[in-house]
């Protein structure tokens, strides 16, 4: 692995990424709150200088061309760079460095986890950045920023599909960047169609722009302290609940439909199990809060809080902490189950699970019919044994993760509750888990050692681990070099 090549498009990325400092730092400035403004001055500079540097270690070639480790190694420490210097504001906003690292990572992984308590004493433009950092980890700021430097060439591929999930999918079409861009086309159009209904609703301009922001991107930052519940609308809830279920909606699929018809969704297996999921736990949670008489407010907090934590999203309309543990576990069972690969959902995603159940049961098949050839297709395909190997590598690793962190936070002092939940909702990129950790509560309360584990957890997981882990395998190691 090229250690300056990778430096070199990390480099450039922050070059471009300085401009996303300017809308909040111009919304500081219409504020007043000059110190915040040079805040963003700053972090906007830090880019330029670092990337300026970054870039120049490389040549000047018209196009790269990548290994898989060195593409792998862009996207993953593209994050870790971004969460660095994207956490300016909030150390000169008061935050310690470990919390600005994790509220900047948690999201760029669009995970929602927060460690801030007063959300009185932090600036409009700071809420704003939030919920900015989130809409640009939505779809990926691999695959948008290889929709903006066309001399990446040919390693565009590379990158985005290191960037992309691993599960199978349909391409859009051959060049991946004009890929990328019809993908943020629509995922901008998606954004501002919610911005314009979240209007109508009644919120205000800059709340209705940031949950729109933190909605597509199934990010679920919001700048009441008291998240969706704070706007007491039952109009705003029913708006973002289909927009949730559409965050956790392969975007490439969505595109079809846009382009293809409807019925592309119907066709589609992942999305129709996704889909029915959704809406079964979200009855099976009505009929829990309602007592078996349903009612437009249980179906209404059933089904936002089912989609929220399904898409990974993460808003709350009310203190589910609350709620029957026969209502709660279900919201687990919507956390594990996830989104659909290709979309803002973290998680192992639905068509893993999909795989993995019709492995089995072609185990158990064959364990009746030990001669019998039986191949696991999906979307009408033949599914290759060595992707069925991956899928369950995924699942496990998951399953391990959440044991391990888990783990290591109750060992640490947190209750069961806590330290579990804590650990699906960081490396399951879902935001909010139960008890101090819940819907109204925060991660403020881990020691900085704690959040540095759960910042490491948001950032595997977003990168679904097997790009972390690679990274570490022995063959990279070996094969570094400066160039």
């Amino acid at each position: 692995m090229r250690i300056l090549p990778v430096c070199a498009v990390i480099g450039e990325v922050l070059l471009y990424f300085a401009l996303a400092f300017v809308p909040p730092l111009i919304l500081a400035l219409v504020d007043q709150h000059w110190m915040t403004a040079l805040s963003f001055a700053g972090a906007a500079a830090l880019c330029v200088a670092i990337g300026a540097v970054a870039h120049r270690a490389f040549s000047r070639a018209d196009s790269f061309v990548f290994h898989r480790t060195e593409a792998l190694a862009i996207v993953a420490f593209t994050w870790l760079t971004l969460g660095v210097v994207g956490g300016v504001p909030y150390i000169a906003a008061g935050l310690s460095f470990w919390d600005a690292l994790f509220e900047t990572i948690s999201g760029l992984t669009t995970t929602g986890a927060t460690v801030l308590t007063d959300f009185g004493a932090f600036d409009r433009s700071l809420f704003l950045w939030r919920a900015m950092t989130q809409w640009f980890g939505g779809l990926g700021i691999i695959a948008l920023f290889i929709a903006v430097l066309p001399r990446l060439g040919i390693a565009g591929r590379q990158l985005f599909f290191a960037e992309a999930s691993g599960a199978p999918g349909e391409a859009l079409m051959p060049q991946v960047r004009h890929t990328a861009s019809r993908l943020w086309i629509l995922y901008s159009g998606l954004t501002l169609l919610l911005f314009l209904l979240l209007m109508l609703a009644g919120m205000s301009a800059y709340d209705a722009i940031c949950h729109a922001f933190t909605t597509l991107s199934a990010g679920g930052f919001s700048p009441n302290g008291s998240s969706i519940a704070g706007y007491h609308s039952a109009a705003i809830e029913w708006i973002l609940v289909p927009f949730m279920i559409i965050s956790g909606t392969s975007f490439t699929l969505l595109y079809l439909a846009m382009t293809r018809g409807p019925d592309a969704l119907l066709r589609d297996g992942e999305f129709t199990t996704y889909f029915a999921s959704a809406v079964a736990l979200s009855l099976a949670v009505t009929l829990v809060l309602s007592g078996g008489r349903i009612d437009e407010e249980s179906l209404r907090l059933a089904f936002f809080q089912v989609t929220s934590l399904m898409s990974s999203t993460g808003f709350a309309s009310t203190d589910y902490n609350q709620w029957d543990d026969s209502a709660r576990v279900i919201l687990v069972l919507a956390m594990l189950i996830g989104g659909c690969a290709g979309s803002a959902a973290g998680g192992a995603k639905v068509v893993r699970h999909l795989i993995m159940f019709k492995h089995v049961r072609r185990e158990i098949t064959r364990t009746l019919h030990p001669q019998a050839i039986i191949p696991l297709r999906y979307k009408d395909r033949a599914v290759d044994n060595s992707v069925v190997r991956a899928v369950f590598n995924l699942v496990v690793l998951f399953v391990v993760g959440y044991f391990f962190v888990g783990t290591y936070l109750v060992v640490r002092g947190a209750d069961m509750v806590t330290g579990f939940s804590a650990a699906i909702a960081c490396l399951g990129n879902v935001g909010p888990g139960f008890g101090p950790t819940g819907p109204m509560g925060n991660f403020a309360h881990f020691e900085a050692i704690d959040k540095v584990v759960l910042t490491l957890a948001m950032w595997i997981g977003r990168l679904e681990i097997v790009t972390v882990l690679a990274l570490f395998h022995t063959h990279v190691w070996r094969s570094i070099r400066l160039r």
